[in-house]
């Protein structure tokens, strides 16, 4: 593992994969790191980590931006610049259910939300279906969202020939195709797959660098050069230019290295699926279905065990050391990251035993 384990009865936190904390070699090189101003062009960290990502994603530029919600804002911002465009999506999609309609109050783009699919995919036919015709009365549809793994159906990863077949679909009507990458790095982990031939066929991709690769801030949007040209500009509008962000950087390309090339995601999956099993076997408790990356779905039997609650049984965990957020329903949504342990998985086992479900 990349830095020691934590300390017995260590607060385990399930909440998600932008808890964790920086290892001991990230924060070495956020002390050392070379840094200027990053708006001034002038952060020699900030433009080597832009420059890898790029490379790693296969396109021609990147810029490092504060957070995911930012990527996505600033990059759909950009191909919806003409006022009145519209983006198609998922009905459960990142962008339209977590981010406070940005799109819509800042940017002035229009959603087209069609229903996301169990594997969290939306029909092609229907995505055809769904582009405007060239009409004064309609929005002009002008991107595609996918949004890979997908959050709200526990982590599902789109197949490559389902992406290739809608940036297909992009091209022959002239639009765009944006993939909100914010576990990308999982789903490129889980098909064994480099992350630059899952984004192939898209023209834009906002990378998360603070869930998988367990960076303290931060994410980056991959296209073309003058893209990228675009998306800086706005990134600048949207309170996003930091100045002396290579510590930031400095901390992001140590995960890179430390997390992605020594195989802790891959780690993360095999632990998410052992706490699943361990947990779908006790009283009271059903997972929703197996989980294919580092997220699943926990239900309680609330009928069969009326007193515990969702938050009840949050709060009695978190007394055993262990954090969760209640989901939909009567469940709890528990993601893996690399301060998950071995150990961890364990203890967390232990914790949900404790609770008295046949009392």
């Amino acid at each position: 593992h990349p830095h020691p384990p934590p300390p017995l009865h260590s607060m385990w936190d399930l909440r998600s994969d932008t808890v964790t904390k920086p290892t001991r070699a990230m924060r070495d090189a956020m002390a050392a790191a070379e840094v200027g101003d990053d708006v001034f062009g002038d952060d020699v960290t900030v433009t080597k980590l832009e420059l890898l990502m790029a490379t790693v994603f296969g396109k021609h530029a990147a810029v490092f931006v504060p957070s995911g919600t930012m990527g996505n804002l600033v990059a759909v911002g950009v191909h919806c610049e003409l006022r009145g465009s519209e983006y198609v999506c998922g009905d459960l999609s990142h962008i339209v259910q977590y981010e406070q309609g940005g799109l819509a109050t800042l940017m002035g783009a229009h959603s087209r939300q069609l229903t996301t699919n169990a594997d969290g995919t939306i029909d092609v036919d229907k995505i055809e279906a769904a582009i405007r015709a060239d009409d004064q009365h309609f929005p002009a549809t002008k991107v595609v969202c996918l949004e890979n793994t997908h959050n709200k159906k526990g982590g599902k990863v789109l197949p490559i020939a389902y992406v290739d077949e809608v940036g297909a679909l992009c091209k022959k009507h002239n639009l765009q195709l944006h993939v909100d990458g914010a576990r990308i790095w999982n789903a490129a982990a889980k098909l064994n797959e480099t992350p630059a031939r899952l984004v192939r066929a898209a023209d834009s991709v906002s990378v998360c660098l603070s869930k998988g690769l367990g960076a303290p801030v931060g994410s980056v949007i991959v296209g073309s050069h003058e893209f990228i040209r675009k998306c800086r500009r706005l990134r600048k509008a949207c309170g996003g230019g930091m100045r002396q962000a290579g510590t930031l950087a400095a901390a992001a390309l140590t995960a890179y290295e430390e997390i992605w090339g020594n195989g802790e995601i891959d780690a993360d999956h095999v632990r998410a699926l052992r706490l699943a099993n361990a947990l779908d076997a006790l009283p009271g408790l059903s997972v929703q279905f197996p989980p294919v990356t580092n997220i699943f779905f926990l239900n309680i039997n609330t009928e069969a065990h009326p007193y515990f609650t969702v938050p009840v049984v949050c709060e009695l965990l978190k007394e055993n050391n262990v954090l969760t957020i209640p989901w939909v329903g009567n469940s709890l949504r528990l993601v893996t990251h690399h301060d998950i342990t071995d150990q961890a998985v364990s203890e967390i086992i232990e914790a949900f035993r404790t609770i008295p479900w046949y009392e």
